[in-house]
């Protein structure tokens, strides 16, 4: 995990072995390698308890993940839950454990400021390492969005 150095830690979730459901992991993986100011980056994986001390020192987590919703592949938008309640109902194939993260933070009573950048799948599919076309070029947006809630942050 890396130091954190920023209040706004940006958190890919999920799981690059099964397809469109890695899609947060390969939005963090492109803003590393085109860089990103005033944010921390991380590869949250399928997410879970294991994240909960650590996303407890932030300020600001902004969490990508892709969403099994009614919205068409390659959808992009941006929503800013405060419990767990508030996230999609179908945000990913691992939804539980990231809820219950959310939800054991905000008992802790140390819960930073969350948005969300929800990028609708049209299903989670078998194994494999492979972006649908429609989730591909959701990349780019989705990294706007990202940069855009960042610089939104800092300004505050």
């Amino acid at each position: 995990m890396p130091d954190v150095h920023n209040d706004i830690l940006v958190l890919g979730i999920g799981n690059l072995l099964m397809n469109d459901e890695g899609v947060g992991i390969h939005v963090v993986s492109r803003l590393e390698k085109e860089g990103i100011t005033g944010a921390d980056l991380m590869d949250g994986g399928t997410g879970g308890f294991h994240l909960l001390s650590f996303i407890q020192s932030y300020k600001t987590i902004i969490i990508i993940d892709a969403s099994l919703d009614l919205h068409p592949p390659g959808h992009v938008r941006v929503l800013h839950p405060r419990y767990a309640r508030d996230f999609p109902k179908q945000l990913s194939a691992h939804e539980i454990g990231l809820k219950d993260m959310i939800d054991a933070a905000i008992l802790l009573g140390n819960m930073p400021v969350l948005h969300l950048v929800a990028i609708s799948v049209k299903e989670f599919q078998d194994m494999g390492m492979d972006l649908s076309t429609e989730v591909e070029a959701a990349i780019p947006e989705a990294m706007r969005c990202v940069r855009e809630l960042v610089a939104g942050d800092r300004d505050a």
